[in-house]
């Protein structure tokens, strides 16, 4: 055997944080000791859409879907014992990611860090937000100011930290196509970078600087040909961007530099063993080609989609990067696609959709404007609902989901109560108690005075960083410093994209659809009601609003008149709309966890508002003995991600709305 020079491997990271920092802490020292060589930093939604743990918003979220942050005391305990200046730490926050990076950055001098040796990535692409996660908090235009402050801050005094990650991974997992997750991103850089040079912040002679700090975070499907070829796509554009826009001349700097985590949207419920194959031929796509090989790797657990992974589930995941990297001889060889004519033909085939679509956003007045339109959110939708109709029809195929579903009992999962973790609902009152002890023992006029500051220097022009940096040493919250900005900037609802999104399954006569419209017309018939009314709500924070969108597209396209608003609603607002829009089902989505404490409320406010007749249904991440309870309580039917046939659920809530209206069955074929 000829012994060759290995390249060095990809930093090995692990998504994660849970219950409270301390918890997460002592989760980040125990991977790196199993050789983890880089930080990925989960933060609960609470802490992402800039609540503190005790607002009424936050209640059944705090330390659900990452660690709560609510003040420097907390992220001194995040990083106890990790010695930041030897980190490569990467943070999932947008919205609040100046926050985050100034509470950061105050403890690692704390520690007595070189901060020109903190390295890093804060995510803190807004854009994305709007269009598929739901963590925005502020407008467009100011949320594009934060961002700008940002880059232009970490030029000039975090010269190694990537201050955004341009990502396009949510973008996928929201129904995009290869050629709008590249265009989408790309666009979103370009409206980043001519924000920052226009700013006036940044010397004519240090855009490659900037350049060069931008970084990206992909997604990478179980269509391994086409999503390698994708990387490489995005290399392409980019470095002709970057010459071409911008005159960056070093080729260093116009490097694409990305992340990756691989699809989690792929994961199945159903044989959830299977979704290891899958993470390992996604892994290979943004691993096996040299020149387009990612720069950081994360890798989703088997078990996403059924709740938490437990520590051995994620370390699970560790250890497959590390035998591809340590025993493969994968990091011997050049870029073993190289001269290939079927790659080539495919990257080029990319790069030219991609070009017409980002031609199409720049004609609209770039990506900024592409969101408040509406444009990019209806065009996401409307590719989701694209890849519902061909998975129901199954054109697309999915082992386990909708073929070859027959399956021996899983040693995995023989015991769902301990296939996953779960987080202790005790921990939230922890967490509230301890906020407000950090209340009672900090200097109040400093932090009255650094507030102040802040919305002085936000309705002004200068960088916010400063005051930002001010109020992270006062002691100043999330909460606050978030809701400070609120006053100055105000908030923001982004569109919905279900009005535009096109009918995207047929309704012929003979089809499954057809059958459910005859269904929803005959049942509004014998109501009197006109047309039957859906109302789909999202209480909590959760901003994973593809279900419920998909929910709506299909009710609305098969009859019903339907009630969204978008996510981010107390359970009080829901059942204020139930009511006044007079609906005959609630449906409620959650994938945060929260369902526990979220979905009663609405119950008890529904029955106390004398309304308790109205059907409520759930959707969302929710274990069988969860689902149980709920059924308990009082909901008419529960839906996980293995109920993929959309229009069947359609159909089951027609059915739901004749048993509450003591109606009779119809034999009707769904």
């Amino acid at each position: 055997m000829t012994s060759r020079q290995k390249d060095r491997p990809w930093l090995m990271r692990t998504y994660a944080g849970h219950s409270t920092a301390e918890a997460s802490n002592e989760l980040y020292r125990r991977n790196l000791t199993k050789g983890q060589t880089g930080l990925s930093v989960a933060f609960d939604l609470p802490t992402q859409t800039g609540y503190d743990p005790d607002h009424l918003l936050a209640r059944g979220e705090v330390g659900r879907v990452g660690v709560p942050v609510s003040h420097l005391g907390d992220m001194r305990k995040l990083f106890k014992d990790i010695p930041l200046e030897r980190m490569n730490t990467s943070m999932t926050i947008n919205a609040t990611a100046m926050w985050l990076l100034a509470l950061y950055q105050v403890v690692a001098e704390e520690q007595g860090a070189d901060l020109a040796r903190l390295r890093g990535t804060t995510q803190n692409d807004i854009v994305k937000e709007y269009l598929s996660r739901g963590t925005h908090v502020f407008p467009p235009v100011p949320s594009l100011r934060l961002t700008t402050d940002m880059i232009t801050y970490t030029v000039n005094h975090l010269p190694q930290w990537n201050p955004v990650n341009i990502c396009s991974y949510h973008l996928q997992e929201a129904g995009a196509t290869p050629v709008q997750e590249i265009a989408y991103a790309m666009s979103t850089a370009i409206a980043v970078l001519d924000a920052v040079f226009a700013s006036g912040q940044v010397s004519e002679d240090r855009r490659g600087e900037v350049v060069g700090r931008i970084s990206f975070f992909v997604n990478a499907g179980v269509r391994f040909v086409e999503e390698m070829c994708k990387m490489r796509a995005f290399g392409r554009l980019w470095d002709r961007i970057t010459r071409e826009r911008y005159g960056v001349e070093d080729a260093r700097q116009r490097r694409f530099r990305y992340g990756v985590q691989v699809n989690s949207l792929g994961l199945t419920e159903a044989q959830p063993e299977n979704n290891v194959q899958r993470v390992v031929l996604e892994m290979l796509a943004v691993t096996l080609s040299k020149d387009a090989r990612a720069r950081a790797v994360q890798l989703p657990a088997w078990n996403e989609a059924l709740g938490l992974p437990r520590p051995w589930d994620q370390q699970w995941s560790l250890r497959i990067q590390q035998v591809l990297a340590h025993e493969s001889d994968l990091l011997e060889y050049e870029d073993i696609f190289a001269g290939s004519h079927v790659v080539e033909a495919k990257v080029a085939e990319l790069v030219a959709g991609s070009l017409a679509e980002m031609d199409r956003i720049e004609a609209m007045g770039g990506a900024m404007a592409a969101v408040e339109s509406g444009y990019l959110k209806s065009g996401l939708v409307a590719s989701h609902a694209e890849r519902r109709a061909r998975i129901e029809s199954g054109e697309e195929r999915i082992v386990g989901v909708n073929c070859y579903e027959s399956t021996e009992p899983s040693p995995l999962t023989a015991d769902p109560g301990t296939a996953v973790m779960t987080v202790d609902p005790a921990n939230e009152a922890a967490v509230v108690a301890a906020l407000h002890a950090w209340h009672a023992a900090r200097d109040e006029s400093r932090a009255a005075g650094a507030l102040a500051a802040l919305k002085k220097d936000a309705a002004g022009t200068a960088n916010l960083m400063a005051a930002t940096m001010e109020c992270a040493r006062a002691g100043v919250t999330t909460g606050e410093w978030s809701w400070a900005l609120r006053e100055v900037f105000g908030e923001f609802r982004a569109p919905t994209g279900v009005g535009g999104a096109p009918v995207a399954v047929s309704a012929g006569e003979s089809t499954p659809l057809a059958a459910v419209r005859r269904k929803v017309s005959r049942t509004a018939a014998e109501l009197g009601s006109g047309r039957l009314r859906l109302l789909v709500g999202k209480p909590g924070l959760d901003g994973h609003s593809n279900g419920a969108e998909q929910i709506a597209v299909r009710a609305r396209d098969a009859g019903f008149e339907v009630v969204y608003q978008g996510i981010r609603l107390t359970p009080g607002q829901i059942v204020g709309a139930a009511l006044a829009e007079d609906v005959h089902c609630v449906g409620l989505s959650i994938l945060s966890g929260s369902h526990a404490r979220l979905v009663p409320d609405v119950l008890e406010r529904l029955r106390a508002a004398g309304a308790g007749d109205i059907p409520v249904i759930v959707g969302g991440i929710i274990p069988d003995a969860d689902a149980g309870a709920l059924r308990a309580a009082g909901v008419a039917a529960v839906f996980t991600p293995k109920d993929f046939g959309i229009t069947g659920i359609i159909g089951r809530i027609v059915d739901e709305i004749r048993t509450a209206n003591k109606l009779d069955p119809l034999e009707v074929s769904a």
